[in-house]
């Protein structure tokens, strides 16, 4: 199934754009999704810490994804 990941911040630097595709297998939890993502756009390691929303609420690792999921990747944002 393919799955659009919606990039902020410095994710949107790594990915080169807004947004990518990716390909993943029926049944794929977030934390598989996580180790492609990372496969994929190994600089994306260099951030200290990410989350994933799904269809706009914050995802656990444990949670399936499902065809046209909305996946959105978090980097940590700095405020002051």
């Amino acid at each position: 199934m393919s799955v659009t990941l919606l990039a902020f911040g410095i994710v949107k630097d790594i990915f080169k754009a807004p947004f990518q595709q990716i390909e993943l297998k029926e049944g794929t939890t977030v934390a598989l999704l996580k180790q492609a993502i990372e496969q994929k756009f190994p600089e994306i390691k260099k951030i200290k810490s990410y989350v994933i929303a799904v269809n706009n609420e914050y995802a656990t690792d444990e949670q399936l994804l499902n065809f046209n999921d909305e996946v959105a990747i978090i980097p940590p944002v700095s405020g002051g």
